[in-house]
Formats: C-alpha cells, structure tokens, sequence
C-alpha cells in the first residue's frame, strides 16, 4: 500500500504559469512582434497572439481593444532609440556608420515588424500609424541626418546649404525603395555607393 505522502511525492508538482501586469503585457507584445515578423499584418489576429503568448484572447482585449491598438504599442515599444549619431571625424564615415545602425534595425524583429505594417495595411488602418512612424522613424532619422551635415558643415566638408530636410530625406527614401521594391538587403558594398556616388556629390563643397 502507497501512503499518501508517497503518492503525493510521486505525482509531478504543478507549476502555475499564470502572469499578471507587466510580466504578462510583455509576453504579449513580444507575441504581437513575432506574429508580425513572421505572418505579417494581414495574418496576425488576436487569438493568434494570445495563443503565442500562453493567455486567453481575453486578456489581450481587456488592454488593447483592437488588432491597431495592440501592434501600435509593440511598435512603439520595440523600436530601437536613436539617440546620437556616430562622430567619426568625416561626413563620409558618419553616414556609413548610421547607414549601418539604420540596416540592423531594418532587419531586426521590430525592423520586419513594422515593414509588415507599411507593406501590408489598408489605408484606413495605415492612418493608425502615422503618428508612431512620424514620431518613432522619420523625425529621429532626420534629427541624425541633420547632425551629421551640420558637423561636416562645421569641419568644411559640406557645402552650407546643404542642411535641408530634402537631403535629409534621400538615403531613408532610397533605403525603403530598394529595400521594399528591389528586395535588396543591404550589403556593405550597397551602402558605400549610396554615399559614394548620391550623397557626397550631393553635399560636396562646389569645386573652385
């Protein structure tokens, strides 16, 4: 005969997996941006991300009421800070270094994340994003941008009405076109010739 104790050492103990609060809600947002990344906006659903995240769909609607809310708050939440741009000593060597950094966010999990969104979303969700995108990447790139000109500008690299948010603009635009229409990923050679033949003689000192 088994004792009781016995039989209770025997069975496995059980382990509540149960979250709450922060532990839980950052399941769920790293559940939203895998989904993202790897089924894209028009796959990504509620239950799927609830199910990724070991919590009933329940518990995601009762903080995020939509499918935009909840992938607005990830985004959000996941993009990388950009907070100051290489200072290498030249212009050239600044914008290959935050070419660089702008890549591996790109190609990150928040980077495919958002791609997803832009690539995929009607235009009535897409409006959703417009403040996390304005907000999150094109005001953070042109900031960075901006100061890389006026330190070369500074050093007398840069011609002096070159500091303008249209040439602030040209790598992210040409980075987003070939990444999103030519499918390219980006290699090293990729970014020198950007620099190299687009951007420096755009900023290039008139000669004489």
């Amino acid at each position: 005969m088994v004792s009781s104790h016995s039989a209770a050492t025997a069975r496995p103990q059980q382990v509540s997996l149960r979250r709450r609060g922060p532990v839980l809600e950052r399941a769920i947002l790293d559940a939203a941006l895998e989904q993202l990344s790897t089924v894209g906006w028009n796959g990504l659903t509620m239950e799927g991300v609830a199910a990724a995240a070991q919590t009933g769909k329940a518990a995601v609607y009762r903080r995020w009421p939509s499918k935009e809310d909840l992938v607005v708050e990830a985004l959000r939440d996941g993009l990388p800070a950009m907070e100051e741009p290489p200072d290498l000593g030249s212009v050239r060597a600044d914008l290959y270094e935050l070419c660089a950094a702008i890549r591996e966010g790109m190609y990150s999990r928040t980077g495919a994340a958002l791609r997803a969104v832009l690539h995929e979303c009607d235009g009535s969700s897409a409006e959703r994003f417009h403040e996390l995108i304005i907000s999150s990447v094109i005001e953070p790139s042109t900031r960075l941008f901006g100061e890389v000109v006026r330190r070369g500008i500074a050093r007398g690299e840069v011609r002096s009405d070159a500091a303008d948010a249209m040439v602030y603009d040209v790598i992210p635009a040409l980075m987003m076109y070939r990444t999103k229409v030519c499918a390219s990923d980006w290699a090293d050679v990729e970014i020198a010739e950007v620099i190299d033949k687009v951007m420096m003689p755009l900023l290039r000192l008139p000669s004489g």
